[in-house]
Parts: C-alpha cells; sequence; structure tokens
C-alpha cells in the first residue's frame, strides 16, 4: 500500500480543565483528557453499561489559547486529529510512555464559561465555535469563529 491515514475523530467531554504550557518564542501548548461513553447492554443480566475511555487531547499555539479562554470541564466538544506516542522522563527518571491525540480541528458543543451572558444575548446556550489549524499561518483568518 502506498500511502497511510493517522485520523481520529472523537465527542466527548472535557475531564479538566486545559492545562497550558509556554516555551521561549511565544508558543504554548494545551493538554486535557477527553472522556468518550459507550452505551451497551449487559445480554445475561439485561443491565445497561457505560465504558469510557480516556483520550489525552494537544492543542498548540492559537488553537490552545482559545481552548484555554472558551473550555472547562465538563465541556463537550468534536475534536479531529492524529495520534501521536511519544516518551518522557518523570521527575523519578523513570521512562514513561504516552498516546496523545494531537488536535488540528475542533468544535464547541457545549461550553459552560460566559453561559450567563451567552443565555441574555441569544437564544443558544452553547457557543459554537470551529476552529481549523491548516488556516493558522493566514492572517485573514485572525478570529477563531
Amino acid at each position: 500500500m502506498a500511502g497511510t491515514l493517522n485520523k481520529v475523530m472523537l465527542i466527548g467531554h472535557l475531564g479538566d480543565d486545559i492545562k497550558m504550557h509556554y516555551f521561549e518564542g511565544g508558543n504554548c501548548i494545551g493538554r486535557f483528557p477527553l472522556a468518550t461513553n459507550e452505551v451497551y447492554i449487559n445480554k445475561q443480566t439485561n443491565e445497561k453499561i457505560t465504558s469510557t475511555e480516556w483520550h489525552n487531547l494537544v492543542v498548540r499555539n492559537k488553537a490552545a489559547e482559545i481552548c484555554e479562554k472558551y473550555l472547562s470541564k465538563g465541556d463537550k466538544i468534536y475534536a479531529e486529529g492524529r495520534i501521536k506516542s511519544r516518551q518522557w522522563t518523570n521527575d523519578e527518571g523513570i521512562v514513561k510512555n504516552t498516546t496523545e491525540i494531537q488536535v488540528t480541528e475542533f468544535t464547541f458543543l457545549s461550553v459552560k464559561k460566559d453561559s450567563d451572558s451567552n443565555k441574555h444575548a441569544s437564544n443558544s446556550e452553547s457557543k459554537n465555535t470551529n476552529y481549523d489549524s491548516s488556516n493558522e499561518q493566514s492572517p485573514i483568518n485572525d478570529l477563531p469563529f
């Protein structure tokens, strides 16, 4: 096979607020856990079972700043990106492995921050924001929505 594909699409809820890290030169990175749920019926007990899968999402630069500004724990988002595995050494010198989703596009599906002002300003209770990192280089697309 000549080509390969590494693409992930998720809809889930943030398990925590965005954790930001800033670097010299003005770049930044944001990390947050995203929970997705699978619901099924146990055929033996006829019981409804919910299985939660946790994903480590990473956003960079402008996307990270947008997420930090608008998202908080519990918010629902749609995210697209690619799987990336990396190794790192913790403070005790132990080598750790982690798998992350490098987010390239996202849409806010429900946002709690500023929800009171949103309810008064319009009939919508959520702020829908779309972001595509492929537009990040273009000065015309400075606005995230």
